[in-house]
């Protein structure tokens, strides 16, 4: 189950927060940066579909 847009967002701040730690390894980074991008499409879809929704209901 994917998560909440708000979980992802959350997720995406302590991302970003140890992407800036430079203790962090290369290897950990390049995963982190891949779940980034992830959830950054998943919370692209989430924001379309809403877009969507609210734009069905106007019309």
């Amino acid at each position: 189950m994917k998560a909440s847009f708000d979980e992802s967002v959350k997720r995406l701040n302590e991302i970003i927060a140890l992407l800036q730690d430079p203790d962090v390894k290369l290897e950990e980074s390049i995963e982190l940066y891949s779940e980034g991008v992830t959830l950054l499409a998943d919370c692209g879809e989430m924001l379309k579909e809403a877009e969507l929704k609210i734009t069905k209901k106007e019309a």
